[in-house]
């Protein structure tokens, strides 16, 4: 049986490397982690907060919500609460498109250096 090397191997992560990879400071991880039910990593015996995958998706879609469409916490916790996978999949497309956004900028950054 071969390696699936594709595969993540982290099981957890901690808060700063979840910030850091959402683009938010960690007292604000934690400010939305007591405002909105669903934001509820693993803690250990030491109350050191241990992020999943699947918790990073449900950061990802505060984020999207507060910062990238700019609900108020409430707004988002009840948008989350009543349409959940219309916030996922709205998530997702916005990630897309920055993404798609960003390789544009650059090819456009590449064709201005070759004229």
């Amino acid at each position: 049986m071969a390696l699936n090397t594709d595969k993540n191997l982290k099981l957890y992560y901690s808060i700063k490397e979840v910030a850091d990879m959402i683009g938010i400071s960690e007292s604000m991880l934690r400010f939305w982690e007591k405002e909105i039910p669903m934001l509820k990593p693993k803690t250990t015996g030491n109350n050191v907060r241990q992020y999943t995958e699947a918790d990073i998706e449900n950061v990802k879609a505060v984020y999207n919500l507060v910062k990238v469409r700019g609900f108020k916490i409430a707004a988002a916790r009840k948008m989350l609460r009543e349409n959940r996978q219309g916030v996922d999949d709205n998530a997702r497309l916005m990630e897309s498109l920055i993404r798609v956004r960003d390789e544009l900028k650059e090819l456009k950054k590449q064709l201005d250096y070759l004229e």
